[in-house]
């Protein structure tokens, strides 16, 4: 049964220190000094010290904290009758966690608490104590606050190209003279250019995982072991079509700082959630690149043909390039059936929703489909051999003078884009040290975002436009060289049709429609 009438009390002492809460001072000495003043309000009033409990490092937001928690066994065991602390905040900064200890855990658990600096003492009558949720709503709004400058400043170095990631992209270590500095790991690299080739080989991401891992090669679970327990991939050495797929679309290869790809719910939840790729933070040519732009971009051409292959037994030369054309989703081709020795196509979107008919079969003999395509190709590839044709019908040519320009206005827009997002800092800070109102705050801050989405978006298209035209010549050399080997192949391979195709689409009335890279459909 509780009582309020105790006599002899065991008291924990409770001090944490977290890295926000430590500017001025070293830890060692804030954790001394928390130590000295509690044990000397122990000794002054011929208290009884049960044990002392240290939190070295940890936010108030969280009270998942390792002395944090044996303090709670110990009370939950009948060994701590008594907590005291520094003050409120050391127990905790989010006030609703705060507020359940004292005014119910506590309680419950007929424990005294005494935060000394703040004069909250729960077994006294004091008006103290009246005003101690309000004390946790301020200790709250400081976590909140000093969350938010963190979040300012590592965004500020995101939008400069600095790193400041916890973990390094695979392929890159930290500069050891600048930790915001990426430099590349030769041993990782080599397997990140590999992959790109077996990309450009025209394997599927199940293939490149599965010989990867039967060569033994280390996966960047096994890199980071410090980080990763209990992984798969770390256990068994185990490559998987994710990892792969995240490193072919991973701009960070080509010399380009990509960040901001993942945020926490909020200051108090350590929950993270992807970012939509419109938020993400990218500034280019910040560190060496490992694969060429070429490359990177000729593979982001080739993951759409590459994926829904994983597993298949018997793999085909269109493979992954079949769309329905009625519906627009994939057609795949099915096993070889027994009775014929035959593959014949299906339209996924029927066979996923057969008995609601909201699609057809769009079925064919896979083998006659196949050489029907392979003799359109031919012939349109025969009336492209001409290669000043080819090269008028590849891409949209920018004129070298719109290409100067376009450059000189991207310079200009960086600038422009930077000074903006300087001077949001700047009013950020205005607004803490009450230099200027909420409201103007506000009303110059939706001045400056209006400006700068505008030339954000003007950014955006010109960098498109003018990646789409980074390698125009070689991919003229290229497209040519594809179409004289392909003419003069009897048996292509999946290289060549994947660098020729960009999207075959069949019709149920069997029409077909042929979507190549370097001319107008078939």
């Amino acid at each position: 049964m509780l009582t309020s009438k105790i006599t002899i009390y065991n008291v924990g002492i409770y001090i944490r220190l977290s890295r926000e809460d430590d500017d001025k001072v070293m830890m060692s000495e804030s954790i001394t000094n928390q130590k000295s003043l509690l044990l000397q309000y122990v000794k002054e009033n011929n208290l009884r010290v049960y044990d002392i409990y240290i939190d070295d490092g940890y936010s108030g937001t969280n009270f998942d904290r390792p002395d944090f928690n044996r303090l709670l066994n110990d009370i939950e065991l009948g060994k701590v009758n008594m907590v005291i602390t520094k003050d409120m905040s050391r127990l905790g900064r989010d006030y609703i966690g705060t507020g359940n200890l004292i005014e119910k855990y506590f309680p419950e658990h007929n424990v005294r608490y005494i935060a000394v600096t703040d004069n909250i003492d729960t077994f006294l009558d004091s008006s103290n104590n009246d005003i101690a949720p309000f004390k946790a709503i301020m200790n709250d709004m400081y976590a909140k606050d000093i969350s938010k400058k963190i979040k300012s400043s590592l965004r500020a170095k995101q939008k400069e190209g600095k790193f400041v990631g916890g973990r390094t992209p695979f392929g890159y270590i930290q500069d050891p003279e600048d930790k915001n500095h990426l430099v590349i790991n030769e041993e990782q690299a080599s397997v990140v250019k590999r992959i790109f080739d077996m990309c450009l080989e025209g394997l599927s991401f199940y293939k490149i995982a599965k010989q990867l891992t039967h060569e033994g090669i280390k996966t960047p679970a096994q890199y980071y072991s410090f980080e990763w327990k209990n992984n798969y991939n770390l256990k068994y050495g185990q490559w998987h079509s994710k990892t792969i797929r995240d490193i072919l679309t991973n701009q960070i290869y080509i010399g380009d700082m990509v960040q901001n790809r993942r945020s926490k719910v909020n200051y108090k939840i350590k929950k993270v959630i992807r970012n939509n790729p419109k938020d993400y933070i990218i500034v280019e040519n910040t560190h060496e690149p490992i694969i060429n732009k070429e490359k990177f971009y000729e593979v982001q051409k080739r993951i759409p043909k590459n994926v829904g292959r994983n597993e298949k037994k018997e793999n085909h030369l269109l493979d992954g390039l079949l769309y329905c054309g009625d519906c627009g989703h994939r057609i795949s081709i099915q096993a070889r059936r027994k009775k014929d020795n035959r593959c014949y196509t299906i339209c996924n979107y029927y066979r996923t929703y057969m008995k609601q008919k909201l699609c057809t079969t769009h079925s064919n003999n896979y083998e006659k489909l196949e050489k029907v395509i392979i003799n359109s190709l031919t012939n349109m590839c025969l009336s492209y051999v001409n290669k000043d044709k080819v090269k008028n019908n590849v891409l949209n040519n920018l004129t070298e003078e719109n290409k100067f320009n376009n450059k000189k206005e991207l310079e200009t827009l960086t600038n422009d884009i930077k000074q903006i997002n300087d001077n949001l800092d700047i009013i950020y800070i205005d607004k803490l040290n009450k230099k200027i109102t909420e409201e103007q705050f506000e009303r110059i801050k939706v001045k400056l975002e209006l400006e700068l989405n505008i030339k954000q978006k003007r950014y955006n298209e010109l960098n498109n436009d003018i990646k789409d035209t980074i390698s125009e010549e070689s991919k003229n050399k290229l497209i040519n060289e594809y179409i004289n080997k392909f003419i003069s192949m009897k048996e292509p391979s999946r290289e060549l049709i994947i660098n020729l195709i960009d999207k075959i689409e069949i019709f149920e009335d069997k029409t077909i429609n042929i979507k190549v890279s370097f001319a107008d459909n078939i």
